[in-house]
């Protein structure tokens, strides 16, 4: 695959699976667990409680790894795997266009003020078992 369909690819990916597993480090430790995920372009955001161990892990570390897109079927199933540093963000404008109904499952609203968003600046993005072929990575 040349460049270009590598990251159309990974796009792909983006548009059509939002969940995900978001690592970062506790204790010396790898601490994985299924977030949402939304993105522009290539950078990646998920919304948080300010109350969470990832927010203490990310102050304490703030590189994540993410994987998204694997769908289970078997062999040939591609996926992105991220490597990314975490700003975190509790813009307002953000929250707004970021949020769904389905989050007020975990909070009162837009305007709860333990929303956090965790904005992922990708490092190195790569494209995984596409139908056997090696892993491609995107130059950022």
């Amino acid at each position: 695959m040349d460049k270009k369909e590598v990251k159309k690819a990974v796009e792909n990916i983006l548009e059509n699976s939002y969940v995900g597993t978001m690592s970062t480090i506790s204790n010396d430790k790898p601490n994985a667990r299924y977030m949402t995920f939304f993105h522009d372009d290539l950078k990646l955001y998920t919304i948080t409680s300010k109350e969470t161990h990832k927010v203490d892990e990310l102050e304490k570390n703030p590189y994540t790894h993410v994987l998204l897109g694997y769908d289970g079927e078997g062999f040939g199933d591609d996926y992105v795997e991220y490597e990314g540093k975490v700003k975190q963000s509790d813009n307002q404008k953000l929250i707004d266009k970021l949020w769904n109904d389905k989050m007020g499952y975990w909070f009162n609203g837009p305007d709860d003020e333990r929303i956090l968003i965790l904005e992922i600046e990708p490092l190195h993005v790569r494209l995984l078992n596409k139908k056997g072929q090696p892993s491609q990575e995107i130059d950022l």
